[in-house]
This record gives structure tokens, sequence and C-alpha cells, in this order.
């Protein structure tokens, strides 16, 4: 039988031969030790009252790395579920924002591609009641793996799950667990659409202003408890996985109304092996400005050595190119893990 194989949108060169990490991987041996590691992204205490009992108002919780709790429309959501305590060898910089024992129940997983960083058997096995929206190609592996919750999407395909319309988007990566696998399964983000806000969102994009957010967390505080910016009751949120800098998100901030975008930063060096795969946090406000939304919040950093980049670097780097394009420093939401996003304020 023939395992077809998944391609990006735009004709892109991977740098992901086993010769060019070989290559990578000599040359990471030389820099990291020059490499500033003392800054770690803040932990703080995650309000697990709030989150077990809130059945109606929607949040954002960072759990680390590319792993988000969200709480949207009465749904319990958690994006790309690792807990993993090292990833490639290489011991977690951070602890996760909220135990893994803590999460409450969850109603829907969704992964956006088979990479382990994104995908971990371990961790989706422990969390509780959870539905699995996966890329094409990858439910016949879990299902072998003993999950049957499982539903694949194409990219543009949705599925309405409770009160939230999920839409399966374009990114640009690729996928390899194993030597025999590559890009034998997609890759790409998801949109979550709250159906209460669909009929508004039909007659085009909204001028509405984000003027009544309230603060903003730069790159260089220390996360105490600031005020965040308030959104509305159904915000629609996009988690854009990994990917590189590509016309895709133009393409996504046509088709939808983005209240929030959850966007990698980390990751990114060296660019010329990480470029193809993973934005630099210049090209990933870029990427936000493409989709037109509201509010940036960072991910792909602060966890996990995966490339040479530091997580001061990452958010150094993003803040000043925050600067530069002199974008509203309310626009980017800099969250440490385990803290809880109450996104309508309330």
């Amino acid at each position: 039988m023939r395992i077809r194989k998944y391609c990006n949108m735009d004709p892109v060169k991977q740098q992901n031969s086993f010769k060019q990490f070989k290559r990578w991987r000599q040359e990471r041996a030389r820099k990291l030790k020059h490499k500033d590691y003392s800054y770690v992204v803040p932990n703080v205490q995650p309000d697990l009252p709030y989150l077990k009992n809130n059945g109606k108002m929607p949040s954002v919780t960072w759990v680390g790395h590319s792993t988000f709790f969200i709480q949207l429309c009465g749904l319990n959501i958690i994006t790309d579920p690792v807990w993993a305590g090292q990833m490639a060898m290489q011991k977690r910089l951070s602890p996760p924002g909220i135990p893994i024992e803590d999460v409450p129940p969850i109603d829907v997983v969704l992964i956006s591609h088979s990479h382990y960083d994104h995908l971990n058997i371990t961790s989706l096995r422990k969390l509780r009641g959870k539905q699995i929206l996966v890329p094409a190609g990858l439910s016949s592996k879990l299902k072998l793996k003993g999950f049957d919750q499982v539903q694949e999407l194409n990219w543009w395909d949705s599925i309405v799950v409770g009160g939230v319309e999920f839409i399966f988007v374009p990114s640009q990566h690729w996928t390899r667990r194993n030597p025999w696998d590559t890009n034998s399964s997609h890759w790409g983000g998801w949109i979550m659409k709250p159906l209460e806000s669909a009929l508004s969102q039909a007659g085009g994009k909204s001028e509405e202003s984000t003027e009544n957010a309230l603060a903003y967390v730069s790159a260089v505080a220390k996360h105490s408890k600031a005020a965040r910016p308030i959104v509305n009751e159904a915000p629609t949120v996009y988690f854009a996985g990994d990917s590189g800098y590509f016309a895709g998100f133009k393409e996504i901030g046509e088709r939808y109304i983005i209240d929030i975008a959850l966007m990698p930063i980390g990751a990114y060096e060296p660019e010329w092996f990480m470029g193809p795969q993973h934005v630099t946090p210049e090209e990933a406000l870029q990427a936000f400005l493409d989709t037109g939304a509201k509010l940036f919040v960072p991910m792909h950093y602060g966890s996990f050595k995966l490339a040479d980049d530091t997580p001061r670097e990452a958010l150094d780097r993003l803040e000043a190119e925050r600067r530069r394009l002199r974008m509203d420093e309310q626009k980017i939401i800099v969250l440490p893990h385990g803290e809880t996003w109450r996104v309508a304020g309330k």
C-alpha cells in the first residue's frame, strides 16, 4: 500500500535531511557554550478552583511550549499536549504551568502535527475525557495506540463540538517521528470559532478597536499580576502550531476574523536550518499582522532547547521588532506559565 505524502502550499525546500541535521548539531555544540540560559519563563500558581468551576467565560492558560488550556463556550480545550520532562535528551527548562494531574477533564484536544514536541503520547493518555482532532493522515497511528475518539481533518475542513467550530488551517512545516514516516501526516493550525459569533463574522472584517485593553506585560516585565486586555465573551482564537513564514497567514486572515492569535516565536536559530519550518520573532509579528488578529500571545519558547536561540533572545527580538514597527504594546500578551488570562475580564 502506497503511503500518501503531504506537502506545503508553496514550494519550499525543507532543511531536514539527516546530513543537514548532523551539520547543525556540530555547529550547535560550539555555539551553546556561549549561550545564556539564566532567564527562565516565570511560573505562577494556577488558579485551579476557577479553571475547574468555570463553565462559561473564555480563558487562556499557557502550560508551556505549544500547550495551552483554553476555555471557550463551556468547552475545555488543550492544544498540543506535552508535559514531558525532557525533549531530545534536553531537560525541560521550566515546569508546566498546570500539573497534568490537576488538569480538569478535557472536551477537545487539538494536535497541530506529529513531531514529538507537539504530540506526546504519554501526556495524551493522562488527559481525561477527550475528543482528539488531528491532521489528515494521523488518526490511524493514534487508533493503533488505543485512542478511539479521533477525528482527522484536511486543510480548511471543520467540525463543530459543543458551541465551537474547529477549522484546520494551513501552516508551512513537515512531520517525522521515525525514518520511514516523513510527511505521512499533515500539519497545520486551528481556528476556534464560537458559533455565537458566526453571524457577525459573515459580514466581513470588523473595525472594532482594542483600545479598551487595560495593560500589556512587555518582554522585560516581571510578569506580576498586571491587568490583561479584555476581548469579549466569544472570541475567535487562532492556534498557529508550528510554521515557517508563508502566504497562508494572509489567506487565514482573509477568511476569519481573529481575536487572539497564539503564535510561535522560538526555535528559529540557525535560520539556514530552521527558516523553512519555524518563524523568527520578527516573522511571527508579520504573520500576526497578516492575519489581522487583534491580540498576539507568543508561544513555542522557554520550555525546551530545541534550537540555538534562548528564551531571552526570542523575547528581546520580539520586543525590538514591536518597537521598530511602532506597534501598540497592548497588542502583545506575554504570559507566564500557569497564569489564567480571563479573556472577557470577569
